[in-house]
């Protein structure tokens, strides 16, 4: 295990995390992203705890769990400071560490028990207008319909019309098998988090453009591969990767003048984020638009609420002749 430079940790130290590490992957079946994410704000722990000479969990206190965590906010010479949410992560990381030395007899408490991260704040997903999303759509692959390009320009389209049809992760858009799709009765089969899967409906649209890609695209760009059974491959035949998706997304936000740079800037969530906004402006049930996304928790899907209730707002203010 890689840590900063500086004293290494102690071999006790290193096996505990391995052992957390473990757990979190087999037992708890955390994505890899979650884990590498954890993994990062673990090692940094302990060349916390290895350059305060501490080389057992058994040995920690509060107070230094509690520094740890300071020293993330404010930074270092060798780190910038973290945003309240990647400290957030960081401690979620450190507690779960010292709750599972608890568990399996490692130490006699937890010290991280009553030390708090900070709260990040709560920001609102951007969605875009609906009229934005469908110039969007219109525009990708709109350039070559006929000649060499063609199956590039079909897969464009139905890429994204899957995202926006489906509210599907990127990870989950590209790890898409042909076996997950139903094109006829309009579902898909996704792999999200944790290993969860879920059962989606595809609209009307997406179900058109997977259609024509699946029939008239895919198998000219397969034929340069050694097969596989993604949905969306890249020009090579071979599985499109999340970076060619998200330049497939760019290029389509560029010709739809829509902003690609920036805090506003288009990204493969955005659809995500529009689809869920769109589902409730229309009046669809918080617990269906949870289950369509996959979250685990109801918690997560409600923040989409607050985005409706500003919509509303707004109408408000502009309809009622007494809003102001």
């Amino acid at each position: 295990m890689a840590v900063d430079a500086g004293p290494a940790p102690a071999p006790a130290l290193v096996r505990a995390v391995r052992g957390y590490l473990d757990h979190l992957s087999v037992e708890r079946g955390l994505s890899a992203n979650t884990l590498a994410s954890y993994r990062r704000d673990l090692e940094r722990y302990l060349a916390t705890l290895a350059g305060a000479g501490v080389t057992d969990l058994a040995a920690v206190g509060p107070g230094q769990v509690e520094r740890h965590l300071a020293r993330l906010r404010a930074g270092d010479d060798a780190h910038p400071p973290l945003a309240a949410s990647s400290t957030a992560r960081a401690a979620s990381a450190v507690r779960g560490l010292h709750r599972f030395a608890l568990r399996e007899g490692l130490t006699g408490g937890d010290p991280s028990r009553d030390v708090r991260p900070p709260t990040p704040p709560r920001r609102l997903p951007r969605a875009l207008p609906v009229d934005d999303v469908v110039r969007l759509l219109e525009t990708a692959g709109a350039t070559t319909t006929t000649g060499e390009g063609a199956p590039l320009a079909l897969r464009d389209r139905a890429l994204l019309e899957f995202l926006y049809g489906t509210g599907a992760r990127i990870s989950e858009a590209v790890g898409a098998a042909v076996d997950d799709l139903a094109v006829e009765e309009g579902t898909v089969l996704l792999r999200g988090k944790g290993g969860r899967t879920r059962l989606v409906p595809v609209g009307g649209y997406a179900v058109q453009a997977l259609r024509a890609w699946l029939v008239r695209g895919r198998p000219a760009l397969l034929a340069a591969g050694r097969g596989t059974p993604a949905v969306f491959v890249n020009a090579r035949g071979g599985p499109l990767t999340r970076q060619g998706a998200w330049t497939i997304l760019r290029r389509a936000a560029q010709r739809a003048r829509l902003p690609v740079d920036g805090p506003q800037a288009v990204s493969p969530h955005t659809l995500r984020h529009s689809y869920a906004t769109h589902l409730l402006d229309g009046g669809a049930d918080v617990r269906v638009v949870q289950e369509l996304l996959g979250h685990a928790s109801v918690t997560t899907t409600q923040v989409y609420t607050l985005v409706t209730v500003d919509r509303l707002r707004e109408v408000y203010a502009t309809a009622h002749p007494r809003a102001r």
